[in-house]
């Protein structure tokens, strides 16, 4: 590991726990479907890692689900829509990220190392704080146990804005930012931390973009599997990323490749 490294944010779905980043899916498709206006899951996918209001809200604007919308509901979505939408699916994301809960292999193990090494680790989601009311506990009972997390809505502004990542850092009291780094699996999160001014780090087969459970991603044909991993990681490459690793059991190695020298 670096020798200057100080501090690590880590995304949490896709990227430390729910391995595909499967909760936000199901419950923006059960959400949307409630309403009368089913959405595909790549729809539910293309602005992931986004606050959960901006997420609706970038939902209710794509042209599709726009004028799906006003013809299941007479009249197009407003914001009084996106607000209505967001207080409604508190309880079923709850629910599904408590289900998609597990660690990623090797999260744990990662996090102590750093942990046991002096390494601050920060946290980052798109969750609001009452959606990760139960995964902080299951997390801790897992072996994953940050210094401090920034949820949604806890900063004037949500990714791609540093400013959760610079929340991170102030409670963590670490600086510069050219000494800390920002591990995440979606385009938003690495403009995120290249906008903190951190050293980012891609995830590919755990996260968003190839968007699969263990179970599933093992069941693809090589050929297709290896499309997949190659299409995130070009996705990620150039969202900024400096390094994309596949999960973040390969983390160490990604860090060792950064050049932190302070």
């Amino acid at each position: 590991m670096q020798s200057g490294l100080k501090a690590v944010i880590f995304d949490w779905a896709g990227t430390m726990i729910d391995f595909g980043s499967r909760a936000p899916v199901i419950a923006l498709c059960r959400l949307f479907a409630a309403e009368g206006v089913p959405i595909s899951e790549a729809e539910a996918r293309e602005d992931m890692g986004r606050a959960k209001r901006d997420h609706i809200g970038a939902l209710l604007a794509k042209p599709r689900i726009a004028a799906a919308w006003e013809a299941a509901r007479g009249t197009p979505p407003t914001e009084a829509d996106g607000d209505a939408l967001f207080a409604a699916i508190g309880t079923s994301m709850r629910e599904a990220a408590r289900d998609c809960g597990t660690l990623i292999p090797g999260a744990a193990q990662v996090a102590q190392a750093l942990q046991a090494q002096g390494v601050k680790l920060g946290a980052c989601t798109g969750y609001s704080r009452e959606m990760m009311a139960d995964i902080l506990p299951m997390a801790r009972e897992q072996g994953y146990d940050p210094d401090f997390t920034v949820c949604a809505g806890e900063t004037p502004a949500g990714r791609p804005s540093p400013l959760m990542v610079w929340k991170n850092l102030v409670e963590l009291g670490c600086w510069p930012a050219a000494a800390c780094v920002k591990v995440d699996d979606t385009e938003v999160g690495i403009a995120e931390g290249r906008a903190a001014g951190v050293w980012t780090v891609g995830v590919v087969r755990s996260g968003n973009i190839v968007g699969l459970s263990e179970a599933d991603l093992a069941a693809l044909p090589s050929a297709e599997l290896d499309a997949r991993l190659d299409a995130a990681r070009a996705a990620l490459t150039a969202a900024g990323a400096h390094v994309v690793i596949d999960t973040v059991a390969d983390l160490p190695l990604a860090l060792d490749r950064l050049p932190i020298a302070f």
